[in-house]
């Protein structure tokens, strides 16, 4: 299936499942199209022949958009419609999929971007539950493929096993910005997954729109660093030629628009 023929199969479904529990409602062909290309150019090999398509969708859209979509109904049709469209297409799914809505203003309310990755593991544990710490560069467990996608435009790889974030130019990840500390954060690789720790910031660090100290990160999560966001992802950066600088983005300012993570809303398929 190409992925012509996999948009028009998604929003063939998508319709028909809305047309059963949101009669009126329509979703935006930039939606379906995004989505469609997110399944196909983020599936991963797991064996030979066979291709993982991704489990943990982030739809990133301005805060206006956003609110109409937290409707949990709609997240699941939109979950049922990748699951079953993407095993037509001959994916595999390693986990049952999420979907997650955050907003950002930035974008246009006729727009949306859309963040497709993969979980490492079972979400079992938590952000909330704290870890051994031990050895902190512990290279021989890095996790593959990790990155942070800075206020939507730009990709920094997470190859170090320590990450220092802040508006200091000797910080790994320098964010020009005046809400953020000099030494604002820290992500550190510990035991086969980052853990972002926040270094006593006066803005504050939040993950998902909670305030954290210390935060186990999973693919799709939404970092704000003072209203700064962050989105970790991994295993298949977005292929956008767009995306691969990784300096500070020009013209930072205080005033200008900033994505921040409103409410929440999450959608899980159980997995049959």
């Amino acid at each position: 299936m190409n992925l012509s023929e996999l948009e028009a199969r998604l929003q063939q479904m998508i319709e028909v499942d809305l047309l059963g529990v949101l009669p009126g409602k329509k979703v935006e062909d930039v939606i379906i199209q995004k989505l469609a290309a997110a399944i196909q150019q983020n599936a991963i090999p797991i064996s030979e022949g066979v291709l993982a398509s991704p489990d943990v969708y982030t739809l990133v859209m301005h805060p206006d958009t956003a609110q109409k979509w937290q409707n949990p109904q709609l997240l699941t049709v939109l979950l049922n419609s990748i699951t079953t469209v993407a095993q037509e297409a001959g994916f595999r799914f390693r986990i049952a999929p999420t979907i997650t809505i955050a907003s950002d203003e930035t974008i246009s309310p006729t727009d949306a971007h859309i963040v497709a990755s993969h979980w490492i593991d079972s979400m079992s544990e938590t952000n909330a539950t704290p870890l051994e710490t031990g050895s902190l560069e512990d290279n021989e467990k890095m996790p593959e493929n990790a990155f942070l996608i800075v206020e939507g435009v730009k990709v920094f790889p997470l190859n170090l096993s320590v990450v220092n974030i802040g508006r200091r130019l000797d910080n790994q990840l320098v964010i020009d910005d005046p809400r953020v500390s000099r030494n604002h954060a820290q992500l550190r690789s510990i035991k086969g997954r980052f853990v972002l720790f926040d270094l006593n910031s006066t803005g504050g660090t939040f993950v998902n729109g909670q305030r954290t100290s210390q935060s186990v990160l999973y693919p799709g999560d939404v970092i704000s660093l003072a209203g700064v966001a962050l989105i970790f992802g991994q295993d298949n950066p977005p292929l956008r030629p767009d995306l691969k600088g990784t300096s500070p983005l020009p013209n930072a300012a205080a005033e200008r628009p900033t994505a921040h993570l409103k409410e929440h809303s999450t959608a899980k398929l159980r997995k049959k």
